[in-house]
């Protein structure tokens, strides 16, 4: 089975849980939002598919969900860490850092914390809440950070159980373009 195939069957799978594990939408309906309101914009195939992999470490078989701990899983490593293997930067580090951008945009958007849901804010408590102003232009210097800051706009507005979204197939050609030539 090839990387696609194998994220394809993860969500199939381990995707109906609820997303965080108490929002309104699935995994798999939170995944596909993300890459549908990401494709709706015209935005490059590979921040699509970023969008589409941003929590895979939610539902891959390493999964280790945290919202009912007391401990962050750090499912955006766990994620990347697969992914990493076969799929380019521009695919991976947005996915990667889309916590971090929660963190660094808590910290420098005045009105962004009143845009989280409640599973979102005590997501942000455990994966250790707004970043500091160092912390915050740290953020700036990498060269994935604007992506992952559009990654979570997208992740944010990805929670709507009304929303009526193409299917995972849909987005394998979005998947293809960030593969690495040697995947």
């Amino acid at each position: 089975m090839n990387i696609i195939d194998t994220i394809f069957d993860a969500f199939h799978r381990n995707g109906d849980a609820l997303y965080d594990g108490g929002e309104a939408v699935t995994q798999s309906q939170h995944a596909l939002q993300a890459a549908h309101l990401t494709e709706q914009e015209g935005k490059p195939a590979t921040l699509i598919a970023a969008s589409l992999l941003h929590d895979y470490g939610h539902v891959s078989d390493e999964s280790e969900d945290s919202v009912d701990r007391e401990a962050d899983g750090r499912h955006e490593l766990v994620g990347s860490r697969i992914l990493e293997e076969h799929f380019i930067p521009a695919v991976t580090e947005p996915g990667k850092l889309h916590v971090a951008a929660k963190r660094y945009l808590c910290a420098t958007e005045s009105d962004y914390f009143a845009t989280l849901s409640p599973v979102s804010v005590r997501s942000l408590e455990l994966q250790g809440g707004p970043f500091t102003d160092v912390q915050a232009r740290a953020f700036e210097e990498n060269p994935h950070y604007a992506d992952a800051v559009q990654l979570r706009r997208y992740d944010e507005r990805a929670k709507d159980p009304e929303m009526i979204t193409p299917d995972f197939e849909h987005f394998r050609p979005h998947l293809e373009a960030g593969l690495k030539s040697d995947a």
